[in-house]
């Protein structure tokens, strides 16, 4: 099969699939991206934008394709790969992007019996808004790309899909079907779960003392941005994963109750133990790099309120040949300026980024020193 393929098919232009198709084409992995979508205004949008090379509304140019890859919602797939099957061509590679996989891997592989060039797989990157109009070549960097291989699943699938996922610059991570789905559900479906709960229960508050949500800072803001997702999206996820979930919660459940306890026990040091159990859990895990690199040291900078600081400081250290992995704006006021984080995978970057931007006059410092 090969580094590059002849033709890629993404059925489902949003913004994995847009963003797929981007990539691949960035990278030169195809020799033609079509996109099949239903909405014909998103699929001329990715054109415009480069996720694809053309695009049509029917089937047919799956007949053609050596990749084919299901980007529509996880029930929508099914459908799709229903009516796909008997026109794909027999050595065709079909993967798809679902945030869940053993209920839609066994009724694929019901479903394609004979059939070995099936590889489930999970970008795990994405926003919290779609739509291929915010798709982003980039998207996959560094970021985990599950794959969810089975016994069924040939050897030369599985490894076309490995060089398809380090090609557009993700790193490949294999799990089997259920475990993926207990992961994925301890990670990212009971968090959304615990944010849409956080919400209601701060909305139930503010009925009744209508400041509440107007004084919610960035610590509730942060911890809840996930509510914001789409609501069918992640009914449909919570449902094609609901057994997982339900452990989870019931896991989620039994610490806050132990909490509770603590709380109306008044055991204080039971209360925190319980917190510092945790906070030595989440300083393990590295801010902003998608679960990528193995450490990160992190630098604090504060700034002016002064067009092109942000620029400026990326300037000073690329300048010394310091490669800046990660940024983000912490706090900012309007006429006194504000903080960024810089985040530095190679041993030995953040404290030279510390000692030339001090030079420069910047107050900067290692966040974990």
């Amino acid at each position: 099969m090969g580094g590059v393929f002849e033709q890629v098919v993404i059925i489902g232009v949003g913004l994995i699939g847009g963003s797929l198709g981007m990539a691949i084409r960035k990278h030169r992995l195809a020799k033609q991206v079509i996109g099949i979508d239903l909405d014909t205004q998103s699929l001329a949008l990715a054109q415009d934008l480069g996720a694809v090379d053309m695009w049509d509304t029917e089937y047919t140019a799956v007949e053609d394709g050596d990749l084919v890859i299901l980007a529509a919602p996880i029930s929508a797939n099914l459908e799709i790969l229903e009516k796909i099957s008997p026109l794909l061509a027999p050595q065709a590679l079909i993967t798809d992007v679902g945030s869940t996989k053993g209920e839609f891997i066994s009724h694929a592989e019901r479903m394609m019996a004979g059939r070995s060039m099936f590889v489930g797989g999970h970008p795990m990157a994405g926003a919290e808004a779609g739509g291929v109009r915010r798709a982003d070549p980039y998207l996959f960097e560094n970021a985990y790309y599950i794959l969810t291989p089975t016994e069924k699943t040939a050897p030369q699938a599985l490894a076309a899909m490995e060089e398809l996922v380090k090609g557009i610059g993700a790193k490949p991570l294999f799990l089997d079907p259920q475990t993926h789905d207990l992961v994925v559900a301890a990670i990212s479906h009971l968090p959304h779960l615990a944010a849409a709960a956080l919400v209601q229960a701060a909305a139930a508050v503010d009925v009744e003392y209508p400041v509440t949500l107007a004084l919610a800072a960035g610590g509730f803001k942060d911890t809840t941005r996930i509510a914001s997702g789409d609501p069918s999206l992640w009914r449909e996820i919570c449902f094609s994963n609901k057994e997982q979930i339900i452990t989870m919660i019931d896991h989620f459940v039994g610490y806050l109750a132990a909490m509770r306890q603590a709380l109306a026990g008044d055991r204080e040091q039971e209360f925190v133990d319980q917190l510092a159990k945790a906070k030595a859990v989440r300083d393990q895990i590295p801010a902003k790099m998608k679960g990528y690199w193995p450490f990160l040291d992190e630098v604090i900078v504060t700034i002016p309120d002064r067009p092109g600081t942000i620029g400026e400081v990326a300037a000073i250290l690329g300048g010394a040949s310091i490669n800046i992995d990660d940024i983000e704006i912490l706090r900012v006021r309007e006429g006194e300026g504000g903080s960024l984080r810089l985040g530095f995978a190679k041993p030995g970057a953040a404290a030279a980024a510390v000692r030339i931007l001090k030079e420069q006059g910047y107050a900067a410092w290692l966040r974990n020193a």
